[in-house]
C-alpha cells in the first residue's frame, strides 16, 4: 500500500504548505476568521516539520518519517474536519475538506523509510 517515494512526498509536503498558505485568496474565502487561518498555520506547520524531517527533501533531520506522516495525517484530519469543528461550513467547507482528505491519503501512501540514494546523501553529508 505504501508506494510513494518519500523524496516526492516531500516534494508535495512543499506545494501543499504553499497551497494552504495561498488557499483563502486562490479559493476566495479570505474572511480573516477560522476558515483563513486554519489552513495557514497548517501550511506553514507543513512546511517547519518537513524542514526538521528525515527525509530527502528535509534540512536538520530531527523528525522521523513515521512521525512525519503522522503529522501530515492528523494535520489532514483537522483541516477535513475544521469546517464544521469551527462552524464556517455554511460559508466554505470544499478546500479544506479536499486538500485535508487528500492529505490523510498521501501520508498513509507514503514509503516510511527514504531511498538508497537518499540514504547515502544523508550519511556522506553527516561524515562532513
Amino acid at each position: 500500500m505504501r508506494f510513494l517515494e518519500t523524496k516526492t512526498h516531500g516534494i508535495l509536503d512543499y506545494l501543499t504548505g504553499i497551497l494552504l498558505i495561498l488557499s483563502a485568496w486562490i479559493f476566495d474565502f479570505n474572511e480573516g476568521g477560522a476558515e483563513t487561518i486554519i489552513p495557514v498555520v497548517l501550511g506553514a506547520g507543513v512546511i517547519m516539520y518537513s524542514l526538521l524531517t528525515d527525509y530527502e527533501m528535509g534540512g536538520s533531520y530531527k523528525i522521523s518519517m513515521k512521525t512525519h506522516l503522522l503529522l501530515d495525517f492528523l494535520g489532514g484530519a483537522l483541516l477535513a474536519a475544521s469546517p464544521w469543528i469551527f462552524g464556517f461550513n455554511d460559508d466554505v467547507w470544499q478546500p479544506h475538506l479536499i486538500i485535508g482528505i487528500m492529505e490523510m491519503l498521501v501520508s498513509v501512501c507514503t514509503k516510511t523509510t527514504r531511498g538508497t540514494s537518499g540514504s547515502k546523501r544523508r550519511h556522506a553529508s553527516a561524515s562532513h
